[in-house]
């Protein structure tokens, strides 16, 4: 295992632990989102100093934070009263909510998806009255949904992402146990869905880059990967690890990073009793997918006992972000 060191950190400030429960990397920045309803944007070099810019959302309870244009700095959020925001952070904090949008019902929104390219939301809802329901919306007419599908899932829809590179294709994952490939340009309820993979109740799942292979991970830390293709075995794993607390020896899995380069993915695990969290490489060889027990990267210390909710790599700079539920965002070089 070849360990980095915390170089730089900063705890949010009060005597209740607050949980950071994203954090983004944007060009202006690295944006936060936190169980205080915050987003603060640090400058990833000074993260001791505080954040530069502090904005308060308005989603009553805030389930979820995506990038919308990294490039030009700009995210979106939602929550529990139904509505998703649109927030610019090259502006003052005051002027920076720059779109709110209100959904269809009072049923509390969890998860969110964003194409710039084709200026598309997409929002999933919790279930409500039986019902559980994909909104999307193109925000050149945000007044209300362009589409809304409500039979895609049965149960709270708890992820959602866009294909890199064909925003057509939407995946969403649900507590009903179904990860599924969704062609948005399909109005009709009984064509949206052209693949389904029934994995367990979603915790995170979403595109391997540019590939037609998509992770899934569960609630009980079930992980695999299945593929899309049309010459693929419907509906089977790929590669499947079960529960993948006992491969690699964890207590929990943070979340899935997919590599930018289009070389796999990092899977962020970790383990209170050791106060330890681990990056872990996804790779291919050929046709086949594995866990590199060789290039694991440790982070000791990690964040005490408490769980770590997020994490990203800048691979060029050599450095990892982690943020946690001991309120704390920090920062891991290698050690000089």
């Amino acid at each position: 295992m070849y360990n980095l060191s915390c170089s730089d950190g900063y705890k949010y400030p009060g005597s209740e632990p607050v949980y950071i429960t994203d954090i983004i990397p944007l060009v202006t920045g690295l944006a936060a989102a936190a169980s205080d309803q915050s987003i603060r944007l640090f400058d990833p070099l000074r993260l001791s100093q505080g954040p530069i810019k502090t904005l308060q959302t308005n989603h009553g309870n805030l389930t979820s934070t995506k990038a919308f244009n990294p490039a030009e700095s700009i995210i979106s959020t939602t929550g529990e009263n139904g509505t998703v925001s649109l927030w610019d952070l090259r502006l003052d904090s005051a002027k920076s909510q720059v779109l709110r949008i209100q959904g269809t019902s009072e049923a509390a929104l969890l998860s969110l998806a964003c194409s710039s390219q084709t200026n598309t939301i997409a929002a999933g809802t919790e279930l409500a009255n039986h019902q559980a329901s994909i909104l999307i919306w193109d925000l050149r007419s945000p007044s209300a949904p362009k589409t809304q599908y409500n039979e895609v899932h049965s149960d709270d829809v708890t992820e959602l992402n866009f294909h890199p590179t064909n925003p057509t294709l939407l995946l969403s994952g649900s507590t009903d146990g179904l990860v599924n490939i969704n062609d948005i340009s399909q109005t009709d309820e009984d064509e949206v869905v052209i693949q389904a993979f029934n994995h367990g109740s979603i915790h995170h799942a979403g595109f391997l880059n540019e590939s037609t292979e998509v992770y899934a991970l569960s609630h009980d830390e079930k992980f695999a990967l299945y593929d899309m293709a049309e010459s693929a075995e419907k509906g089977t794993a790929i590669f499947d690890t079960g529960d993948i607390r006992s491969v690699v020896n964890c207590q929990y899995v943070a979340n899935v990073v997919p590599k930018v380069n289009g070389a796999g993915a990092v899977l962020g695990v970790g383990s209170q009793d050791q106060e330890l969290f681990c990056l872990i490489h996804l790779t291919k060889i050929g046709t086949s997918w594995s866990l590199d027990s060789d290039t694991v990267v440790g982070l000791p210390g990690a964040h005490g006992s408490e769980l770590v909710r997020s994490f990203c790599l800048f691979d060029e700079q050599q450095v990892v972000f982690t943020s946690g539920e001991d309120g704390w965002i920090k920062a891991w070089r290698p050690t000089a």
